[in-house]
């Protein structure tokens, strides 16, 4: 199905990857400059996220490790640190010991980023896992700026206080309303001789209500408060692992330290009433942290929504691209595979872009490897499969995939042709 040549064995490809780990900071950089060129990506936002890639094994490495796995999986881990343009394009990664924490990430490879791609400054735009004293004191001292999410469940009470006044909110609707305020924050960071100092920093804090996003936060929470008031009622069905999420709302629960079974005897479970009236105070709140203060509210959350982006890129490698399971063991092998699998998806999100949006992930890698043709006699081929997408790449890109006929010469023309399409 392949016209260039494929008289290659499955032992050459594993070959080929320790090659391909050699050159894998060489091609990112080389990406990102012919993207600049071609597509006039700018820096001066970018979003980054953290995200768990699982492998099927028992057995840990210096890279496979047990952590926090984003799907609940008690497997080991890697961890993937991602940087996307505003476009959704993405522009670097680096890869961790899957038990790293997501917030001990950003440091490492944004200063790779701007040491190797030679980047100016940046405002990072990340979720409340990276907005730590670390990250922000690094952000400040780099020249760049930030706009994080900020917890307020697990906030201070001055915050929820402040969240929950209606003072100073401006009703944009009956369901929408927003407000901000420059708040001095202290964060800790070490001095030269390890000691730990209090800073205090002025930021921007944005905070609004949305009844959709209240709603959402209900119903998520349905399933959860179920499986609550099932463990109380059947605690032998559960245990440590199986309770996560419901023992929240439980009183009174603990584990055998050993088996991790729940200890019923001389106790009685009850539900915890009070955890989820307090959670539901703050359902549809959020709020917002930045050094942006120039910045309106609205453009803060316009900035901090196009997050979405990143997330579902990992989503579109773990389904669409197949990044997961991994079945292969040794490091340069693995770190080969997810710069593969970072090649395909730049081409993934700039074909998207090329095509205007019109189709996802999904469906264009669906219609493109349905896109073959089968020989009929000497060097004429039938062509067995065209829709909107292979129509899309015709009109956009001028490569012609519609013919019902084609002779291998022609063929090999569309080929040279799709090497030539920047």
């Amino acid at each position: 199905m392949y016209f260039d040549k494929t008289h290659y064995s499955l032992d050459d490809i594993y070959r080929c990857l320790t090659y391909f780990n050699q050159l894998k900071n060489d091609i990112q950089r080389h990406l990102h400059l012919k993207i600049t060129e071609q597509y006039k990506r700018s820096t001066e936002m970018v979003y980054y996220d953290v995200t768990n890639y699982y492998f099927a094994i028992d057995d840990q490495d210096t890279l496979r490790r047990k952590g926090v796995s984003k799907e609940h999986r008690p497997d080991p881990i890697v961890q993937m640190g991602l940087f996307m343009d505003t476009n959704g394009i993405p522009i670097s990664y680096g890869l961790f010991p899957g038990n790293t924490n997501d917030c001990e990430t950003l440091i490492t490879t944004m200063s790779k980023l701007k040491q190797d791609y030679g980047i100016g400054r940046t405002v990072v735009v990340a979720d409340k896992g990276l907005n730590t004293s670390e990250n922000i004191i690094f952000n400040i001292l780099q020249h760049d700026g930030y706009v994080y999410s900020q917890t307020i469940r697990g906030g201070t009470k001055e915050l929820k206080e402040y969240v929950l006044s209606e003072k100073g909110y401006d009703c944009v609707n009956d369901s929408y309303k927003i407000k901000s305020r420059i708040y001095p924050r202290e964060i800790y960071v070490k001095t030269i001789t390890g000691k730990t100092k209090k800073v205090s920093i002025d930021e921007k804090q944005v905070v609004f209500y949305n009844e959709t996003y209240a709603k959402r936060a209900k119903a998520e929470r349905e399933a959860t408060i179920m499986k609550a008031r099932d463990l109380i009622n059947n605690p032998a069905n559960y245990n440590q692992a199986t309770s996560r999420g419901a023992a929240r709302y439980v009183k009174n629960l603990t584990y055998d330290a050993k088996t991790g079974e729940i200890i019923t005897v001389d106790r009685t479970l009850m539900f915890n009433e009070t955890k989820l009236r307090e959670e539901e105070l703050y359902d549809g709140y959020f709020s917002i942290v930045t050094s942006e203060y120039k910045k309106t509210d609205s453009e803060i959350i316009d900035i901090y929504h196009g997050l979405w982006k990143i997330e579902e890129s990992f989503k579109v490698t773990k389904s669409d691209l197949e990044t997961r399971p991994i079945y292969l063991s040794r490091e340069d092998h693995i770190q080969a595979h997810f710069l593969i699998c970072f090649i395909a998806l730049v081409i993934a999100r700039l074909l998207e872009s090329r095509l205007h949006n019109k189709f996802t992930i999904a469906h264009i890698a669906e219609s493109l490897a349905q896109t073959s043709c089968s020989h009929i006699e000497r060097n004429w081929y039938l062509c067995d499969y065209y829709d909107d997408v292979t129509d899309a790449i015709n009109e956009y890109l001028g490569i012609d995939l519609r013919r019902k006929y084609l002779s291998l010469s022609e063929i090999k023309n569309i080929m040279g042709t799709t090497k030539k399409v920047s």
